[in-house]
């Protein structure tokens, strides 16, 4: 039984990481935390403290920090992926040939690789051997670690193609203030979660540039058009885009202080060069390993996504944000919403 869980794993202990594993903890149930550095995970054992990627918590005692991938993923029947996006096929390999035959994975990393333009459960079905299916949810939606770790209100969803494994995992990952929605929609909610990070750099570079509130509301706004665009040329439902997964994580990470693809774009539309802006970080900002993929994803499906496009125009060619803006603004002018006319005209008759 799914109710019955036995201690999970989490793999990947940054700041969602860390928050999900105490979250879980806080419940009742023993977590596996699966720490890469050893330094790091000794001083989590010794002090309770992630003093790294998420100081000033003190984690609950059922957080059980290991470097041993091996040793988490023979125990765990369920494993919370969160490892950045461009690690995760060399994480998944490492854990593969020692699954338990009943594992459920959640994949909490919102990404697309690179080489190869798959989702986070994409990689997974790539890596499994013929005739195994594994049983793959996403867990996304807006959710900043700290907020989570202190208790304030949060909500998510946990999209799966069973709903009925979906419903009991639902109440296994659910908890006091931080409620969890279900949808079948996994390659929607993956979608959404990637493509909104590289938004966020835009968006922070919009407050960069002190182009204002008209400005930062209409990119998001844009943004949503240009992630629902895609997602549904890849099968996602045009709903989910109006979600939790979708509008609701697009826009913590475009406005909260605490996102780092907005504060990277923030530095890029002050000025600063990239490699300077990452040097100076020692978390992820996912919107920058993405925005590659996403380019080269909306080529491959022909789906127009312009500020995604100039986004990696920014990152990868070296080009100056204001131009890009001048670019952006002297476009055709279009419809902004492309309905069926006969569809509409004769809602309007009616």
């Amino acid at each position: 039984m799914i109710d019955n869980i036995g201690p999970v794993g989490v793999i990947g202990a940054g700041a969602w990481g860390t928050a999900i594993a105490h979250l879980l903890a806080a419940k009742g149930l023993t977590v596996h935390l699966w720490v890469f550095e050893e330094e790091l995970c000794e001083t989590i054992r010794r002090t309770r403290e992630n003093n790294i990627y998420l100081p000033g918590f003190t984690l609950h005692e059922g957080v059980r920090p290991t470097c041993s991938i091996r040793e988490v993923a023979a125990a765990c029947r369920l494993l919370v992926m969160v490892v950045p996006s461009h690690v995760y096929r060399g994480v998944a390999m490492s854990m593969l040939s020692h699954l338990r035959d009943d594992a459920i994975i959640v994949n909490a990393t919102k990404g697309i690789e690179n080489d190869t333009l798959l989702t986070m459960s994409g990689i997974w079905k790539d890596l499994a051997p013929k005739g195994k299916d594994l049983s793959l949810l996403c867990l996304s939606g807006p959710s900043f670690a700290r907020e989570v770790m202190q208790g304030i209100p949060t909500a998510v969803t946990l999209a799966g193609p069973d709903m009925e494994i979906t419903r009991k995992l639902q109440r296994v990952l659910a908890a006091p203030g931080f409620r969890v929605y279900t949808s079948l929609d996994v390659i929607g909610v993956e979608v959404a979660g990637a493509s909104k990070n590289v938004i966020a750099l835009a968006a922070g570079a919009c407050d960069g540039l002190a182009f204002g509130y008209n400005a930062r509301a209409a990119l998001i706004t844009r943004g949503l058009a240009e992630i629902s665009r895609l997602g549904v040329k890849m099968g996602a439902h045009p709903l989910t885009f109006s979600g939790l997964a979708g509008i609701g994580d697009l826009l913590l990470t475009c406005t909260g202080d605490l996102s780092r693809n907005r504060t990277v774009g923030m530095q890029l539309g002050k000025g600063k060069k990239l490699s300077q802006i990452l040097g100076d970080m020692r978390q992820v900002a996912e919107g920058v390993v993405t925005a590659k993929s996403i380019h080269m994803l909306a080529r491959r499906m022909e789906v127009e996504m312009p500020i995604c496009e100039q986004v990696y125009r920014v990152l990868y060619e070296d080009k100056d944000p204001r131009v890009v803006v001048s670019e952006f603004l002297g476009r055709d002018l279009k419809h902004e919403i492309e309905y069926d006319p006969q569809i509409f005209a004769g809602s309007i008759c009616e």
